[in-house]
């Protein structure tokens, strides 16, 4: 296995993982500091991470594309490290949310980069499975091993995975030494105005007809699954432990982590992954509403098999893989931001079941979209 995918493939699973460290405990780390602020809170810290990746995938993306994409898989691991150092040393919701928000950086560093290289190695199916397998195993891991760990300390999960991003960031010193200034296109008179001229490219592509079902269906996806991710600890609070919900969720990313494996050496067709994997992901997502265990197994499923054909369809335009993989990142993760927060206007008038309910319906009724598009 060559360096480069050595890197990516340590990186994005100790970086998942401290992501997901936080999930089964953010009612306890809302109300640390002794106030409780109730299920907004919640989604509030599970928000911020994903506006944070949000705001910042596109520009990371298009420098990315100019100065290395090495340099940008390091800026990651440091975000990182710092974000869980600052969730470990404070308990105020308000400092938590901008760790939270940095962490989420981390990513908007980490993935149009990451996903740039391995679009551009051979055998990129193959590539791509791996990567999401190992993705999925970071975020099963910092989930199951939180939510065992809470009984002794909240944050002894995400303690571990910030000790675990700091080596790997490390180990990647010499890789980042050896890294060269990467400029592809030549450079105009100042940075403002190369990023204005791509950001009227990023927006001519995000509406371009050809690829808009790319998009939707990646926001939709994501979002219907973030929903019930930030929500579900607080829908299931007394009913199961924080260790049943972890070994719950996990499993969610656990079967994401073999179906992404097993589909991506495959020769199906990435259309027939799309399609296949929402329908599958809307089922599992009506089943998790009152049977969580294997509900969010289906759900994972499904999302594992959408989540390699739509960076592969994505790979498949007729435009820069820098841009477009950033585009297609930035959707997922406008999904995970923006849903739950749009979903948390209705807490309090509607029921947790009827928002996961329209939640699934919503997810299954995408798939016509795609036959469309």
């Amino acid at each position: 296995m060559d360096t480069d995918k050595i890197l990516l493939y340590s990186s994005v699973f100790v970086m998942m993982g401290l992501s997901d460290a936080a999930i089964p405990v953010l009612p306890e780390l809302a109300a640390a500091n002794h106030v409780y602020y109730g299920p907004i809170a919640s989604s509030l810290l599970f928000s911020s991470y994903f506006l944070g990746a949000l705001i910042t995938m596109l520009p990371f993306g298009i420098l990315a594309d100019r100065y290395g994409n090495t340099r940008f898989i390091f800026l990651g691991l440091f975000l990182t490290v710092m974000s869980g150092l600052l969730i470990m040393i404070s308990n105020d919701l308000w400092i938590l949310s901008i760790a939270r928000f940095i962490e989420g950086s981390a990513c908007g560093a980490f993935f149009p980069a990451a996903f740039s290289m391995l679009s551009n190695l051979n055998n990129r199916n193959r590539c791509m499975g791996e990567f999401t397998f190992l993705l999925n195993a970071g975020l099963a891991s910092g989930v199951a091993i939180s939510g065992y760990l809470a009984k002794t300390d909240i944050k002894s999960g995400i303690l571990i995975f910030t000790i675990a991003s700091g080596i790997v960031l490390i180990l990647a010193l010499p890789k980042l030494m050896h890294s060269k200034p990467l400029i592809t296109k030549k450079p105009h008179k100042n940075i403002i105005e190369d990023i204005s001229i791509e950001v009227k490219k990023t927006i001519s592509t995000l509406f371009d007809n050809r690829f808009i079902s790319v998009w939707i269906l990646s926001f939709v996806l994501f979002g219907s699954t973030g929903i019930l991710v930030a929500y579900y600890p607080d829908y299931s609070m007394g009913v199961l432990t924080k260790a049943e919900l972890g070994a719950a969720i996990a499993g969610l990313y656990v079967t994401a982590m073999f179906a992404s494996l097993i589909v991506g050496r495959t020769l199906i067709r990435y259309d027939t992954m799309i399609r296949a994997g929402m329908i599958i992901s809307s089922i599992g997502a009506l089943l998790a509403i009152h049977h969580p265990m294997s509900g969010f197994i289906i759900l994972g499923a499904g999302s594992g098999i959408a989540m390699v054909g739509l960076p592969i369809a994505a790979s498949h335009m007729d435009t820069d893989r820098g841009l477009a993989m950033g585009l297609f990142n930035t959707c997922t993760y406008g999904g995970l931001a923006l849903a739950p927060l749009i979903a948390g206007l209705f807490i309090g008038r509607f029921s947790f079941e009827l928002i996961f309910f329209v939640s699934a319906l919503i997810l299954g009724a995408s798939i016509l979209l795609r036959k469309n598009g």
